[in-house]
């Protein structure tokens, strides 16, 4: 009886894991042909040596921040999207992307304010591990040439995430996904051609890397925003620009419940940044070692992440359609379904852990530390996808306080703190702190299994609500 009722609790039906598919499978696609572009493009920029592949880390590490703050600025607006799409209300749906063009236009004014300010100061963090001075400020050198070109990429790149983001909540993955393979494709062609100087074009090394990136945001952009306004599909695209003004109660909504997402993806975005800076204070070889590791790791997250976001659509939907006990049902089952997907994929990667750094032309000690890092993040990746689909069962059901709390202020409260520990109050080997720093998260895995069950999140944002 025990064994039926948990059964029918984390497996589902043939049409359950059909909408499961249609969703995940083109999500990740799109992150798996992104994330092996830009492993290609990270052996590309390592092929040149380990002062230029940690300069790009440090700049990519200043990007993730941008680039998980405009996430967080557009998933606190995507959670009304995608309840007005399952409550079939189309002018919702165009009123909340108008706010998100306002709300992510306002974010890159701000960080390119930012980074052109203080580009110096922020590299500078992630240089204070024991190293060469010489090998440092070559490092300093290339982060910079790297930051100076994308930042003409932030804008285009803001922009498509405003389309895809609103696809996404839709339930349509596809435009976005074939929008990003041919972005993808522009980007390894100039690499290709500008890193290396192939075929008559300059040998412009990182610049040229930077150079490929801001092209592909513009090509993303371009195909992405021609999908929107001519494919039947997306009637909520029609029309959307003959006015930007959004009613105020849906920014008060947005701000209201969104708010506390906005700031969560803030600190999230800035602690992991934190994070990396302090593990590098064990020395220069373990900011090369870090990139290569989260290179390759994220090759291999697109199930983990594309899962989430998953969840985050399916109850999304459910719960604007007000189907509120479905969503409580199918919560469990899609928990299960990234668990025992994450674990496959983490065996694959463990075997291929000491493989992916030997393609990278940098020293002995770096490419060890790279392969120990790759094999921690694997051992935990199934525990991570427990966490990771309760944050967006939670953040889809507005609770966003709660996903603060769940996120960032876990991050700052424990895991930060007790690496520091770990750095300045023990003598472990890095790769051993890296372990037991990451393996903190597991108490995370524990509480979203608590916080679901609790059923704080199943709830409808947008009934009765006219806009």
């Amino acid at each position: 009886m025990l064994k039926h009722r948990l059964f029918h609790l984390f497996i589902g039906d043939r049409a359950f894991y059909k909408k499961v598919l249609h969703i995940l499978v083109p999500g990740v696609i799109h992150m798996s042909v992104a994330n092996f572009v830009n492993l290609l493009d990270n052996i590309m920029v390592g092929s040149l040596g380990t002062a230029e592949v940690s300069g790009v880390a440090i700049t990519n590490q200043l990007m993730f921040v941008f680039n998980m703050i405009v996430f967080g600025v557009l998933g606190a607006a995507g959670i009304f999207s995608a309840q007005y799409f399952g409550a079939k209300d189309l002018k919702g749906v165009r009123n909340v992307f108008r706010a998100k063009i306002w709300m992510s236009m306002g974010t890159t004014l701000i960080a390119l304010v930012l980074l052109l300010a203080a580009e110096t100061q922020l590299i500078s963090l992630y240089l204070k591990g024991e190293g060469e001075a010489a090998l440092a400020a070559q490092i300093m050198m290339e982060a910079q040439h790297y930051l100076h070109i994308m930042l003409w990429g932030l804008v285009p790149f803001a922009l498509s995430q405003c389309y895809s983001s609103t696809m996404r909540e839709a339930g349509e993955l596809h435009v976005p996904m074939r929008a990003g393979v041919v972005a993808l494709t522009v980007n390894l062609v100039g690499n290709w051609l500008l890193i290396y100087g192939n075929l008559g074009f300059p040998r412009l090394g990182v610049q040229g890397a930077a150079i490929a990136t801001v092209l592909s945001r513009f090509v993303e952009l371009g195909v992405i925003a021609y999908a929107a306004h001519r494919s039947e599909m997306f009637r909520f695209f029609r029309g959307v620009y003959r006015t930007l003004r959004v009613p105020g109660e849906v920014i008060r909504d947005i701000l209201k419940k969104g708010s506390p997402l906005i700031v969560n993806e803030i600190f999230w975005s800035v602690g992991m940044a934190t994070l990396m800076q302090i593990y590098t204070l064990r020395g220069l070889p373990v900011l090369a070692a870090t990139n290569i590791s989260s290179t390759i790791s994220n090759l291999f997250n697109a199930v983990l992440i594309s899962t989430g976001s998953t969840v985050g659509v399916i109850i999304g939907q459910q719960l604007g359609a007000g189907e509120v006990e479905q969503a409580r049902k199918d919560i469990w089952k899609l928990i299960f379904f990234g668990f025992v997907g994450c674990a496959m994929v983490s065996t694959v990667m463990i075997i291929l852990a000491p493989v992916f750094p030997t393609f990278y032309n940098t020293e002995d000690i770096v490419r060890k530390l790279a392969a120990s890092f790759i094999v921690s993040s694997a051992i935990l990746m199934p525990f991570h996808s427990i966490s990771n689909c309760s944050y967006f069962a939670l953040r889809a059901g507005g609770s966003t306080i709660i996903t603060f709390l769940f996120d960032a202020a876990f991050n700052w409260v424990i895991v930060i703190p007790f690496t520091l520990f770990l750095v300045h109050g023990t003598d472990l080997h890095i790769t051993t702190l890296y372990f037991f720093s990451q393996a903190v998260n597991l108490i995370k895995s524990v509480l979203g299994v608590w916080l679901v069950k609790r059923g704080v999140w199943a709830r409808n944002l947008v009934r009765n609500q006219a806009v």
